[in-house]
């Protein structure tokens, strides 16, 4: 067994999917079932002897400062999170990295799943029952994973917390500096750096139950986990947009986020009634389609 060095929690993306509230408040800040998701994870971390915690920050960063005197963890600001992808928030913590736990902040886990020692490198899986879209994984009859493929029928996919060994770890990090200054990598997930290595970059499969790690990608979705937020948002944005139309917050409904060319989250779509709307956040106004900025006469502020 591999004692667990320490963990990092990547929390550097804006999580525009989870329209409006990422918006207001960074997601891993945002309370389910009366915890807010990364300090759940962290008090999970410290039950299990984990400690030494370093939070990669970007969007927001600010709004994680309480929790260096909260919990005595380790922010790490990533000044590249908005032009690379979460590799990037790797290539920050680079020097730390040893036996060490990989997590997303906006991971819900039901129990526990963190331990002060590991056999060694793993990334969680759930399985899909039916068709998914999800990255799915095969194996070899040791559980080391051998392929990794972008959707599936009946298959393991990645979600959840990773596990690196310091063999791991050391090979990926020479990897990545390698690699770092190249164009082409800058839009890459950590992940698909992985699977062009798959080789010599040894990781198993952990498999976990689907009622075990939970991932939320939009409110609707957090809905349907804690049903809380279907009468309270707690979005001001979502608040005042209720106001204006005279109904409750549980009739607004199918948020998708709306993004420029850049892929900067610029406003989001909703329904209500069976109207459906745009929000924008510039102008702090929101339309029903064929209407024009401000002819239905309505202007949240």
């Amino acid at each position: 067994m591999l004692k667990v060095d320490n963990a990092v929690i990547l929390a550097a993306g804006a999580s525009s999917r989870f329209a409006p509230l990422s918006y207001e408040r960074h997601k891993a800040l945002i309370e389910v079932k009366g915890e807010v998701l990364i300090e759940r994870q962290i008090r999970q971390l410290k039950e299990a002897g984990i400690n030494e915690i370093y939070i990669v920050t970007g969007y927001k960063k600010e709004q994680f400062d309480y929790l260096e005197e909260k919990f005595g963890v380790q922010l790490v600001h990533n000044s590249e999170y908005a032009v690379r992808n979460n590799h990037s928030s790797i290539y920050a913590v680079k020097d730390v990295l040893k036996n060490s736990y990989i997590c997303s902040a906006d991971n819900y886990f039901a129990e526990n799943p963190f331990n002060d020692a590991e056999e060694g490198a793993f990334y969680s899986g759930i399985y899909a029952d039916g068709y998914t879209k999800e990255w799915c994984m095969e194996t070899d009859q040791d559980g080391y994973i051998t392929e990794v493929k972008i959707g599936g029928n009946d298959e393991w996919y990645m979600l959840g917390h990773v596990f690196w060994d310091e063999v791991f770890s050391e090979r990926f990090i020479e990897i990545l500096k390698q690699s770092y200054e190249d164009a082409e990598i800058i839009d890459k997930l950590w992940e698909e750096i992985y699977i062009e290595h798959i080789g010599e970059l040894r990781m198993k499969l952990k498999k976990y139950s689907a009622e075990y790690i939970f991932e939320f990608d939009t409110l609707d979705e957090l809905r349907e986990f804690d049903r809380s937020y279907i009468d309270d948002t707690r979005s001001t944005i979502l608040n005042e947009i209720a106001e204006e139309l005279g109904v409750k917050e549980s009739e607004l409904k199918g948020f998708q986020a709306v993004k420029a060319v850049d892929n900067r989250a610029t406003g989001f779509k909703f329904s209500c009634e069976g109207r459906e709307y745009t929000y924008d956040y510039c102008s702090e106004k929101f339309i029903c389609p064929p209407c024009q900025w401000g002819e239905c006469g309505i202007n949240v502020k």
